[in-house]
C-alpha cells in the first residue's frame, strides 16, 4: 500500500522520476537527487512504512533494504573499499521524509562521527 501524498510512494508508482539502481519485489534503491558523496543512494520499501520504528516488527523487511543496499555496493564496486548505510528516524534525527530509506553512502572517505 502506498500513501497518495508521500514523496517516496509516488516515485514507487512511477510519478516522480528516478535513477533506479535496483529493485526487488518489496524494496527500490535509487540516486539521491542531493548526494553527499559519489555514490548517495536511498534504498527505500514499496509499500509505505514511516519509518524504522514501524518497522521494526518486519525483521524481513529490514534484511532486504540491507541486502538491496550491499547489491547496489557491489554493483558500483565500493563493496570492498567501503560504504556507510544510515537510517535517521524521527525528526530530532534528521528524518525528512516520513517513508523508510536507507542511505547508502561511499566513494570518498566518510570521516566520524557524522554529525
Amino acid at each position: 500500500m502506498t500513501d497518495p501524498s508521500c514523496l517516496f510512494c509516488r516515485i514507487v508508482r512511477g510519478d516522480i522520476p528516478a535513477t533506479i539502481l535496483a529493485e526487488s519485489d518489496t524494496a527500490l534503491a535509487f540516486r539521491d537527487v542531493n548526494p553527499q558523496a559519489p555514490l548517495h543512494a536511498l534504498v527505500i520499501p514499496k509499500r509505505h512504512v514511516a519509518s524504522l520504528a514501524e518497522a521494526a516488527d518486519d525483521p524481513a523487511l529490514v534484511g532486504e533494504l540491507s541486502r538491496l543496499a550491499v547489491q547496489v555496493a557491489r554493483e558500483a564496486g565500493v563493496a570492498e573499499s567501503g560504504f556507510r548505510t544510515v537510517v535517521n528516524t524521527g525528526a530530532d534525527a534528521g528524518q525528512t521524509v516520513f517513508h523508510l530509506h536507507l542511505h547508502l553512502l561511499a566513494g570518498r572517505p566518510l570521516g566520524w562521527p557524522p554529525g
